[in-house]
């Protein structure tokens, strides 16, 4: 199957970016700010970056979410003119890149492969890299992901090339197996041993969450957000009675949190 041939004159997709380019170009010649940067003064700038968008995500504003986007392609033009300096690399080897990458990992749509169904389309992707001369189907999970996206990366990578479990009652059990080995651990007082297998349970929970449909992460983000909602509001309704909260005990404090949490569901 070959590439839809969309007619691309006049294109206003193609004017923005050629408009960033002539920009980013300006800027690397005449900016002294711009012109200072390297690949490795952008990068904790782009994870920055990347993580306002994920703000922005999470909070469902569109526009925010547009800024973010502007933000992200300004810093993927900056590392393509930084290459193009370097004679290593530049967007147009960037762009098709992707391109030549996309088709080759799409063939069900450029090929004569059928996939009816995501896990089919999944299970071909993990496939055809190992083709291309992964050694493994981990490699492409970066080191330096927080963990428990790392977690739920490395688990739907597997299950990519079917290793995984069959019935949600397995990984069930091997949630419960977990936690007795992290108990059994605890009655050792053995710092490390504790810990490895308080590991082993967040990651049965990750690929738990992952059986039911529930991501993780925003799982827990929203559990974090919850928390903190409840404790400012339980120190403001503290603060409206006099109270000191450094002076409180536990019980009185939680009377005031239940408090809290009447009133967050009331609103």
């Amino acid at each position: 199957m070959e590439l839809a041939n969309n007619n691309l004159n006049n294109d206003p997709r193609l004017e923005a970016f050629a408009r960033l380019l002539t920009i980013m170009d300006d800027l690397r010649e005449k900016c002294p700010w711009d012109k200072k940067q390297t690949i490795q003064s952008l990068r904790h700038l782009t994870i920055e970056e990347t993580y306002e968008l994920a703000d922005a995500i999470q909070a469902n504003d569109l526009n925010g979410i547009q800024g973010e986007l502007g933000d992200l392609f300004l810093h993927l033009v900056f590392y393509s003119k930084i290459g193009s300096e370097l004679d290593a690399f530049d967007v147009t080897s960037v762009l098709n890149g992707i391109c030549d990458k996309l088709i080759h990992r799409h063939p069900h749509i450029y090929g004569d492969v059928t996939a009816d169904s995501e896990e089919e389309v999944k299970a071909n992707w993990e496939k055809i890299k190992l083709k291309e001369g992964k050694k493994s189907v981990l490699e492409g999970v970066p080191n330096t992901l927080p963990a428990l996206i790392k977690a739920m990366r490395i688990q739907e990578k597997v299950k990519g090339i079917g290793f995984e479990w069959s019935d949600i009652e397995d990984v069930k059990n091997k949630v419960i197996e977990e936690f007795t080995e992290l108990h059994d651990a605890q009655l050792t007082r053995d710092p490390e041993q504790i810990q490895d297998e308080f590991g082993d349970v967040l990651f049965s929970l990750v690929n738990y969450a992952r059986f039911i449909d529930v991501n993780p992460e925003d799982a827990l983000e929203s559990t974090n957000r919850k928390f903190k909602s409840r404790f400012q509001k339980m120190e403001e309704l503290i603060t409206e009675d006099m109270q000191n909260m450094g002076e409180m005990s536990l019980e009185e404090m939680d009377v005031y949190w239940e408090k809290a949490k009447i009133l967050l569901r009331k609103n």
